[in-house]
């Protein structure tokens, strides 16, 4: 029997399970062998219906479609178990697009709808229904191609994802074709160089590169054209405004169907902030180092010295304990909240703390220093030298003077003039002084190294009977530059 599409070419079926007339009664003819091994082999889901819409034929590809095999010359318009518009919508059977081919007798192209299988899994996909006609024009059914849309979903799913990161990055993401030309911009881009997508797409990459490194470029771009890779580039970009940023630069080909590199894509990363700490961090690594040295040095100095003006081991080791843990108290001053950057303290506060030791003790205990007169505040560079100095004046009084005795004490005023500032100290109620020391001690060569060297200023000491008076002079700046 010869029979035609819509489309007026005529087809040779042969036999089929199509009816040979229209009317419910119609007898069915199977397909011929040769069709039938066809429509099997073919990839797509194919099927066909008689003019009622009922099913005559199904290959394999149909029923994995529908998850289900729908029974011939029963089940009507679609062989799936439930139907659904792509918003979700129910879709009667009677409506689908194989229906309504039939119905209005005319293919229709790429319809799409959801088919439900009984386990519940749902499948896109696109129909391409057209009724058929035999050679005297009547409708004698129709055959329907359904394209499954699972590889496209996931291929749409994967590139809203895709898309979502992009747009959602805190990084520059710019795609750019083989010329070097923007193709696409996302707002990471936009925040890092300031160029809105409607100023950077179509314009060249080169625009962000400054004059000194237009040379990257044309590297960058060899490098992809050969399938490359550039992962961890760091270098310069310029933004709208015309200032500089330090970036990390991630260069990946883009490549077509075929495999063709096509064009590159950049992930930029500001790394201003990692500069900023990698500078900090080794400012603190040299200003550590610097510390370190400073302390072994002052060490060394204090062993040195010492050594000078006693006369066994035991004493040596009492000397610089007693004067190292002064100074570690001290150095307690320039750090009040832990670990950071070295603090200021003031010059009667480092008094009371270098004190604090000879405190009498009981219930009526008194200080032993009484001070006077403006406070000043000393810098952290030099709170150790004057620490140092202060502890060598209280511990000569302890041994020697006002401090040796319980009724001992040390009166010290203090006075400033033109930037200038002086310190006087004058021993109370100490043993008589007869006579000056035939020695200079710890107390007079640090003088010489720390108040002359590092201060800038003069000491002088006063050998009276009633107790030593020492008067120190110096500029505020040198203690406080602003």
């Amino acid at each position: 029997m010869s029979i035609r599409s819509s489309d007026e070419d005529e087809t040779v079926i042969g036999t089929s399970y199509l009816p040979s007339q229209q009317g419910e009664d119609c007898p069915l003819i199977p397909l011929d062998m040769g069709l039938r091994d066809v429509l099997e082999a073919l990839p797509e889901a194919i099927y066909t219906t008689d003019a009622n819409g009922l099913i005559t034929f199904y290959n394999k590809a149909a029923a994995a479609l529908w998850g289900v095999k729908p029974k011939i010359g029963e089940s009507e318009f679609c062989g799936s178990w439930k139907l659904y518009w792509p918003d979700g919508t129910p879709l009667p059977h009677d409506q689908c697009p194989m229906a309504i081919a039939l119905k209005d007798r005319r293919p229709v192209r790429g319809l799409e709808a959801i088919a439900e299988r009984p386990d519940g899994t749902r499948v896109r996909f696109l129909a391409y229904p057209s009724p058929i006609f035999d050679a005297a024009g009547a409708l004698i059914g129709a055959v329907n191609m359904l394209v499954d849309l699972t590889d496209q979903t996931a291929a749409d799913d994967a590139a809203l994802r895709h898309d979502a990161i992009v747009e959602s990055s805190d990084d520059a993401i710019v795609a750019k074709d083989l010329n070097g030309t923007i193709i696409t911009w996302n707002p990471g881009a936009q925040r890092l160089f300031g160029y809105t997508p409607e100023e950077a797409i179509g314009k060249p990459i080169a625009m962000l590169i400054p004059l000194d490194r237009q040379n990257e470029e044309p590297g960058i771009l060899k490098r992809i054209r050969q399938g490359e890779r550039i992962e961890h580039y760091e270098t310069i970009r310029r933004r709208k405004d015309g200032s500089l940023v330090e970036i990390s630069l991630a260069v990946s080909p883009v490549r077509n169907r075929e495999g063709r590199i096509i064009g590159a894509a950049k992930i930029a990363r500001d790394i201003t902030e990692r500069r900023q700490a990698e500078a900090q961090r080794s400012l603190l690594i040299r200003e550590m180092d610097h510390r370190m040295k400073n302390l072994f040095t002052l060490a060394n100095s204090v062993i040195s010295l010492s050594a000078r003006s006693v006369t066994t081991a035991s004493e040596l080791a009492t000397a610089v304990s007693a004067r190292l843990t002064a100074l570690a108290k001290a150095h307690a001053l320039t750090i009040p909240n832990g670990f950071s950057s070295e603090q200021a303290t003031t010059l009667h506060t480092l008094i009371q703390t270098i004190f604090a030791p000879y405190v009498t003790d009981g219930d009526n205990s008194q200080p032993r220093a009484v001070v006077t007169g403006p406070d000043i505040t000393i810098a952290g560079n030099a709170v150790t030298s004057f620490a140092l100095l202060l502890h060598e004046f209280a511990t000569n009084a302890a041994k020697y003077g006002a401090l040796s005795l319980p009724e001992g004490f040390v009166d010290i005023s203090c006075s400033e003039d033109a930037g200038v500032f002086t310190l006087a100290w004058c021993e109370r109620n100490g043993p008589i002084i007869e006579r000056e020391p035939d020695s200079a001690g710890f107390g007079t060569l640090l003088a010489k190294s720390t108040v002359r060297g590092q201060l800038r200023g003069e000491l002088t000491r006063e050998w009276k009977s009633e107790g030593l008076a020492i008067r120190l002079v110096f500029g505020r700046s040198s203690v406080h530059p602003q």
